[in-house]
């Protein structure tokens, strides 16, 4: 019977509701009449028939516009009851004026007594039935903990008495003055408590509410938590919450860059707006996660018109939606305007630049993957050497103002085809800004960005929900991170210094050693690691060895001649680079050997460059081995 009820449709538990208290307010004006009179049976006369009907009706009309009929009474919390107290207390006045105006002489006291006959009647099955559902469905939950007693904490507890998924069991909180206070009906906890709760409740996850707590505090806190065995998730930021783009209760794993990341500095507006506000700009490489990253940063700061270039047409329809869709939000008047095509075919190149009068560009257009560069070497330097190249002389031709390239730290001292891909790709744009000034040309030089095609960190969670193993490639390899909304806004200002043939550093923090990673990745989880320590573990770390052409670790400069810029995080290097005839003369024999696909011959021109170039695969391009082997 109870599953029935509690399963019915909405309506029908509206109308039952009602059918009770319209039975249950007439009884409780009797119950409040036989306690003033001290017995059980009291004589009604038709007058007090009349004045409890036209009570009722009008009781009923109350309750229906204060809402209390669209209160789900498995949710129902105080605000209800004050919601239904109020109801009472505006019945208690109809029934003195009915009694009045019909002259049915109820005593005055039994006026006062039916407001607490009739909030018992009426209140009390309401409070035991949403009693009997928590208790229902908290056997079906799971129990949680909650860190944060805050406005956010109290937040989650009080919407997670309604959720079908987890049931808050105690709340944590580091401010010792809310210790042992109760919060939604839950007793506030020392941090250190959390083993003894854990066995108590047998739980096995702990929700952060932390408001807006910055990311050092978060990195702290999440690094105290993973000693537990405890899966550590999340609630979404208070501004999404605010705005109405996610629940409180929508939790999820914990941000990678709460782990790794470090607090960002605020923009320096100026430079933000310098190549952007007013402005056309195009980026290549749109759809990538960079580019994308950077289209985003760049709306908000009101171009004129914001062209996107794209070879991949999925991913150019993807973005140019989400900033469509952001533009209608805001009520923008942004022109955005999305083109196929490729960075190799400078013709078209130039005809764009021409037609809409860019202003600005963001080359972000590249392969980046280096096993896959290594594998497609004359590819990967047609794309990442010559794009840039036909890019950056359309850019001349059509008079761009501003040029700036997305380069990488496995530029530096590379020891794969893609880094010195790229690192060409820098010489190029340095001798073109020696030949000319009319088009400043700048390069942004960053390691990697947490969340981008090809990072390890959606792959190691992959791996994770697999059940393992997760697979790193040396035990003491090493990496920058940075997330990619920084990397971008870091972009955009270091673009605003540019002189001309700049290239800029950005601070990347401290590195990260991604077998460390990998193990607080498991923790995050719940999870142990399988080792020979604990063979019973949960997810084991595999190492694979290095890749072709992988590095211990990265490098974000060539030398030690560095120079801070007015931004804390940006610093520009001075490097060796090549006069325009030298870099137009590599070019020319790389573009041959490219062409008639000489892979041995494209990787010896790449060491001539001064990019200090060490090799450190040998040659494994698929096409390449597979014509050498067949003779061909």
């Amino acid at each position: 019977m109870l599953n029935y009820l509690l399963n019915a449709p909405r309506p029908t538990k509206r109308l039952i509701t009602l059918c009770y208290d319209a039975c249950i307010i007439p009884l409780a004006l009797y119950t409040a009449l036989a306690l003033r009179h001290g017995e059980w049976y009291v004589a009604l006369n038709s007058k007090i028939y009349i004045t409890a009907a036209i009570t009722t009706l009008l009781t009923l009309i109350i309750f229906t516009r204060t809402g209390l009929y669209r209160a789900v009474i498995r949710y129902m919390a105080s605000k209800a009851f004050s919601t239904l107290a109020m109801g009472i207390t505006l019945s208690v006045l109809v029934l003195a004026t009915t009694s009045f105006i019909m002259q049915a002489n109820l005593p005055r006291s039994s006026i006062i007594i039916y407001w607490f006959t009739a909030f018992a009647l009426l209140g009390s099955p309401r409070l035991f039935v949403r009693n009997i559902v928590s208790q229902l469905n908290s056997a079906k939950t799971e129990p949680v903990l909650i860190f944060g007693a805050g406005n956010q904490g109290i937040e989650l507890a009080r919407a997670l008495t309604s959720s079908d998924k987890y049931c808050a069991v105690a709340l944590l909180d580091d401010n010792h003055k809310k210790h042992k206070t109760i919060i939604q009906g839950l007793k506030v906890h020392r941090i250190d408590q959390i083993q003894s709760l854990i066995e108590q409740h047998s739980t096995k996850k702990i929700l952060l509410a932390l408001g807006n707590a910055s990311i050092t505090q978060r990195k702290c806190l999440i690094e105290k938590l993973s000693a537990y065995n405890l899966e550590i998730l999340t609630t979404p930021a208070m501004q999404d919450i605010i705005s109405g783009k996610a629940k409180i209760e929508e939790v999820k794993e914990v941000d990678i860059e709460d782990l790794l990341g470090r607090d960002s500095v605020t923009p320096d507006q100026s430079l933000l707006t310098s190549n952007t506000q007013n402005k056309v700009i195009l980026v290549t490489g749109a759809g990538g996660s960079i580019g994308s990253e950077l289209c985003r940063q760049i709306i908000k700061q009101n171009p004129s018109q914001l062209i996107l270039f794209e070879l991949n047409e999925f991913s150019l329809y993807s973005i140019e939606q989400e900033l469509n869709n952001y533009c209608q939000t805001h009520n923008l008047t942004i022109s955005i305007i999305s083109i196929l095509g490729s960075v190799q075919k400078q013709s078209r190149l130039e005809t764009i630049f021409k037609t809409f009068k860019v202003q600005t560009i963001y080359h972000a257009a590249a392969y980046k993957h280096v096993p896959m560069v290594e594998h497609n070497v004359v590819e990967g330097v047609r794309n990442n050497v010559f794009g840039t190249w036909y890019c950056a002389e359309a850019a001349i031709s059509a008079g761009v103002e501003k040029f700036v390239l997305i380069s990488t730290d496995k530029a530096v001292r590379p020891t794969n085809v893609m880094g010195a891909s790229k690192r060409l790709a820098e010489l190029v744009l340095q001798a073109l800004a020696k030949r000319q000034t009319a088009t400043l040309f700048s390069m942004v030089r960053f390691g990697n960005v947490l969340g981008s095609s090809g990072s390890v960190v959606p792959l190691f969670r992959k791996q994770i929900k697999a059940g393992g193993p997760i697979t790193v490639t040396h035990p003491d390899i090493i990496r920058y991170f940075m997330t990619i909304p920084e990397a971008s806004q870091l972009v955009l200002q270091a673009g605003a210094m540019g002189k001309g043939g700049d290239v800029f550093v950005l601070d990347m923090g401290e590195p990260v050693k991604i077998t460390a990673l990998a193990k607080k990745m498991i923790s995050l989880s719940g999870l142990s690691e399988k080792n020979t320590e604990l063979p019973n573990g949960d997810i084991e770390i595999e190492f694979t060895g290095l890749r072709p052409g992988e590095k211990l670790y990265e490098e974000l400069l060539i030398g030690d001649n560095v120079e801070g810029t007015e931004h804390p995080r940006i610093m520009t290097a001075n490097e060796v680079f090549l006069s325009w005839p030298e870099t137009h003369n590599l070019l020319n024999r790389l573009d041959k050997a490219c062409h008639d696909f000489k892979v041995e011959e494209v990787i010896t021109l790449l060491l001539e460059a001064p990019a200090a170039f060490n090799h450190q695969s040998n040659n494994p391009d698929w096409v390449y081995n597979q014509h050498i082997k067949n003779g061909v």
